[in-house]
């Protein structure tokens, strides 16, 4: 197993940037790939990016491409999300979560394990 905490939310105004991390522990880090997904308040989850095991292969949804990137340092079994260009559509409850597919997985059900969330809120 793995356990999934997130830092780096807060608030900002619109075309400003945060950085979010997600530190992981329990099993060894490198053998999970990882994802980013978000849900702002009445919508569902969705998916916002994710990295390959040893992060040489990254997705980025379409709304964030761009603009959010996607980042892992497995020595510090940390993932990030650099967000910049923040817009107020951006607003939501921000998740890390990892998974044992081999590949780079989008979809919710690919994913075992869930942070807590962090939230981050953009003003225009």
């Amino acid at each position: 197993q793995v356990q999934l905490v997130e830092s780096g939310g807060g608030s900002v105004q619109a075309g400003g940037s945060l950085r979010l991390s997600c530190v992981a522990s329990g099993r060894a880090f490198s053998t999970y790939g990882m994802g980013w997904f978000r849900q702002a308040p009445g919508k569902e989850r969705e998916f916002v990016a994710a990295i390959s095991r040893r992060g040489e292969v990254t997705k980025h949804a379409d709304s964030v491409q761009g603009r959010f990137t996607i980042s892992r340092n497995n020595a510090k079994n940390t993932v990030y999300l650099q967000m910049n260009s923040l817009k107020p559509e951006d607003t939501a409850v921000y998740y890390c979560a990892a998974t044992q597919s081999f590949m780079v997985a989008a979809f919710l059900y690919e994913y075992e394990y869930w942070g807590q969330g962090t939230q981050v809120t953009v003003s225009s």
